[in-house]
């Protein structure tokens, strides 16, 4: 069984998109041309995109999507040059929230009653008890679908299982870790202390508390106030990972009337009916309207373990796949006045009342997480389409785009699998630019795991692009064009033949389905060639690097990671300012009139670039200075030329140039570097006593002022800007490093010497030979064997053989004797070797195993 995928391309949309945008379309599951409603030569679109349901802290499975929108939404403004009118609604209304909101207000009230240990382990057992029974009955059923849909065969079927297995894996994994609470609580016992066992059991507690207690939590501003924090957190989230701001924000709890008013227009097309005062989509009716229903995700279609919607014990429901367009009031729940009496709107409706309400019939774009394909975004869909039946709307949505699940151990990560981690503790391990460059090399339609692989390759690519950036920097910097030769040679031709090439890769990879992946692949092969070129321009008697060809190369990957917002990009600030707060001026940009990502290079911040002179002249000085100093310990010049190398530094240049702002900090670190060198050489202090505070000013004060320095293999040196903590980060992996290394061979050497005190610690055990021979001979007062044990005189060939052994035990026991022969402590000596070894292993931080 096959399904036919009908799509209705906009006027206008060529049949061949060759050299022209295409976007990987949800509704036929392949790539299509993008042209806007209002027709090819339209540069504004209307995208809708489903924002957070807030009821918890956002996670990096969400900021996956966020970023990865951000980034296609980045490409279409800023490289396609398209006007986007970007709407994202918030749930604030929601079955979670709700819940969510309930028992944290219950849990909350009996944490503060709780006074009695073993009666909060009763309550929480009895709760683990309830929760697993449960949640095997999930499990029980996700098999009996997964089995049931065995016998079913062709791609639809096969579509449907691979759901379902993902399905049931979700279930056993939410089962294995109930048994684990249940496990853990048992563990800690009765006599635990409260919060321990809620720490626990809250989740179970706080759902056997619900279920006897949630219809009395009725005070409507414990339900907002659980969705405003978290709807805070979340536009927080989004402030830190550097997204655009939508153009509307929808929130459902402000747009009621237009909810109740598009359910109303549905039941009256005929689409939907009430029933006990909650109002339910008609999905037979609609599709006998000349609609098609699960346009998204048809195989899941009729699959009620991946519809999502609860149990229908009342029978209200005319058809299993229709679901709620309002619910009836319920006790502990917030409600609004309808025509259907009290109650509130089911989880679809809300996005297609909103976005209609804002953009009306038709949306350019609609994107969202690949979990909300069915059935919300398939609900949305029919929701639409029966609302505007009467204009014979057929098709809401032109392009449906789906970010792919951000995978963890096998799983999506996701707040029901409780397998999360969220962008604040992801922050604490990443920058942003990391979090948003580690997504920028996935394609954002694919499944990604979250694992050290996707890292490393992040890790890898940002250190090949801050370098090359800061090596372009060093190579402008140090270039004075008006007095070097600016002619072409071969080495600059095949340069611009490598920009030339990147530049197109990146044109036919954004065109395709906004390939970042590629497009970043292109980026990394031009800072390669890039480098291969500065490398072959490192003889200083040859040519040296042409600044504006370089320059030219830096530039185009700045623009296209600014475009990514991967460095600072026009929609990022506001009017003249250096990039100081978000919105978008690219007319003033395109006219020069604001700062553009040609006129700075990298990842920098353009708000430094006002000091630059001043900055350069400053850590020229103390460079040249240091250089100078240098090169005078290593030779072992007397401390007199020493002296005379301070003389005239800070020169009177840097001086001025270090009058205020960040070069002041930089002219008195200079300063005090100065005085320390001068007062060494007035003491007469030998090189390496100068040579290490040439270190230090290197690895402490300029790491402090967020300057990498670099020392050259012929003396000289260049400084780079870079970020204080990445400078300390690096210190602390060498030290690390360094401190493995040692560790490594300490552990070698610590074995040994064990081994050695071991051996002859048993040497010295050994008895005396006679005593070791005594059951074979008996030995004079000279200690030489004279008679067997029986009290024969040894004679002749026995005499030989008594002899021989005697020699093979002196042969065991003639290391330990020639060691303490020379050293009669020497067993002593061994051990106090050994207890050294292992006390710098521990001084090192590093287990005499090798682990930290």
């Amino acid at each position: 069984m096959s399904i036919e995928r009908v799509w209705q391309p906009p006027c206008g949309c060529p049949a061949d998109p060759c050299d022209q945008l295409v976007l990987y379309n949800s509704l036929v599951d392949r790539k299509v041309a993008f042209v806007p409603q209002a027709g090819p030569q339209s540069r504004q679109i209307v995208w809708y995109t489903c924002g957070p349901t807030v009821y918890d802290s956002a996670h990096v499975g969400h900021a996956r999507n966020y970023l990865s929108f951000d980034i296609v939404r980045r490409v279409l403004e800023d490289y396609f040059g398209y006007n986007c009118l970007y709407i994202m609604n918030v749930t604030d209304v929601d079955d979670k929230i709700i819940l969510r909101a309930r028992r944290n207000h219950l849990l909350s009230s009996y944490r503060d009653a709780a006074r009695d240990p073993a009666q909060v382990y009763a309550d929480a057992s009895a709760a683990l008890a309830a929760a697993v029974d449960k949640q095997r009955g999930k499990v029980a059923e996700a098999e009996a679908a997964l089995a049931e849909a065995a016998a079913d065969s062709g791609s639809v079927a096969e579509k449907r299982r691979e759901e379902l297995a993902t399905n049931l894996a979700q279930e056993q994994m939410l089962l294995g870790k109930q048994l684990s609470a249940a496990a853990a609580l048992e563990a800690a016992g009765a006599a635990a202390a409260i919060e321990r066992q809620l720490e626990i059991a809250g989740d179970a507690l706080a759902e056997a508390l619900d279920k006897q207690l949630g219809a009395t939590v009725t005070d409507p501003a414990i339900f907002r106030a659980h969705a405003a924090k978290y709807e805070g957190e979340f536009l927080e989230d989004l402030a830190a990972l550097g997204c655009r701001l939508p153009t509307v924000l929808t929130r459902v709890s402000e747009y009621i009337p237009e909810i109740v008013q598009y359910v109303e227009q549905i039941v009256a097309n005929g689409m939907g009916y009430e029933a006990n005062g909650s109002v339910y989509f008609d999905t037979q009716a609609f599709r006998a309207g000349g609609h098609t229903y699960g346009k998204l995700n048809p195989w899941a279609v009729g699959a009620a373990a991946l519809a999502g919607e609860a149990a229908d014990p009342s029978g209200e429901k005319r058809h299993p796949c229709d679901f709620a367009l309002w619910k009836a009031a319920k006790p502990g729940e917030p409600f609004w006045d309808s025509p259907w009496g009290k109650g509130r709107p089911g989880w679809h409706i809300e996005c297609s009342a909103m976005a209609s309400a804002v953009a009306g019939d038709k949306l350019d774009i609609h994107t969202g997480g690949e979990d909300l394909r069915f059935p919300h975004h398939d609900n949305e869909l029919a929701q639409a389409e029966a609302y505007y039946h009467a204009c014979g709307c057929q098709q809401w949505v032109n392009y449906f785009l789906h970010s792919g699940h951000l995978g963890i151990e096998g799983l999506k990560m996701s707040k029901s699998l409780k397998n999360f981690i969220t962008i604040r503790q992801a922050l604490e391990s990443f920058s942003p630019r990391q979090l948003r460059l580690m997504f920028a090399l996935q394609p954002w339609e694919k499944k990604m795991n979250y694992g050290e692989q996707a890292k490393e390759e992040m890790r890898a690519k940002e250190a090949l692009l801050k370098n090359f950036f800061a090596n372009v920097e060093v190579a402008l910097r140090t270039q004075k064009v008006a007095v070097t030769s600016q002619r072409w040679e071969e080495e600059e031709r095949q340069l611009q033949r490598e920009l030339d090439g990147a530049q197109r890769r990146v044109h036919e990879a954004l065109c395709d389905n906004i390939n970042t992946q590629a497009a970043m692949g292109a980026l990394c092969d031009l800072v390669k060639a890039a480098n291969i070129y500065l490398a072959a321009r490192q003889d200083a008697a040859g040519p040296q690097p042409q600044p504006f060809l370089l320059r030219a190369a830096a530039a185009f990957i700045t623009r296209i990671l600014s475009v990514f917002g991967l460095a600072p990009a026009p929609g990022d600030f506001l009017g003249f300012a250096n990039f100081l707060l978000p919105t978008s001026l690219n007319q003033f940009v395109m006219f020069g009139l604001a700062p553009a990502p040609g006129d700075f290079l990298g990842f920098a911040d353009p708000a430094v670039a006002a000091n630059d002179d001043a900055m350069h002249a400053v850590l020229d000085g103390l460079c040249a200075f240091r250089d100078a100093v240098r090169a005078l310990a290593k030779s072992k010049a007397p401390a007199s030329e020493v002296a005379a190398a301070c003389q005239g530094a800070p020169s009177e240049e840097a001086q001025q140039a270090g009058a205020s702002g960040r070069p002041k900090d930089m002219l008195a670190a200079f300063a005090a570097f100065q005085q320390e060198i001068a007062g060494l050489a007035a003491a007469g202090a030998p090189p390496g006593e100068v040579l290490a505070a040439c270190d230090r000013v290197r690895d402490d004060t300029l790491v402090d002022l967020g300057i990498r320095l670099e020392d050259k293999p012929d003396g000289s040196s260049v400084w780079k800007p870079e970020d204080p903590a990445v400078l300390r980060q690096e210190q602390e992996e060498r030290r690390r490093a360094a401190a493995e290394a040692r560790g490594k061979k300490l552990r070698g050497q610590l074995d040994n010497k064990r081994k050695e005190l071991d051996k002859f610690e048993k040497l010295a055990a050994l008895p005396s030979i006679p005593e070791a021979l005594a059951d074979k001979y008996r030995f004079d007062a000279a200690g030489e064997p004279s008679h067997d044990k029986e009290g024969a005189a040894l004679e002749g060939k026995g005499l030989d053989k008594a002899r021989k052994e005697v020699e093979k035990q002196k042969k065991v026991r003639a290391p330990l004797e020639k060691k303490l022969a020379e050293d009669p402590a020497f067993l002593q000596a061994l051990a106090a070797d050994i207890a050294a070894l292992a006390a710098e292993l521990a001084a090192l931080g590093v287990a005499e195993n090798g682990s930290a």
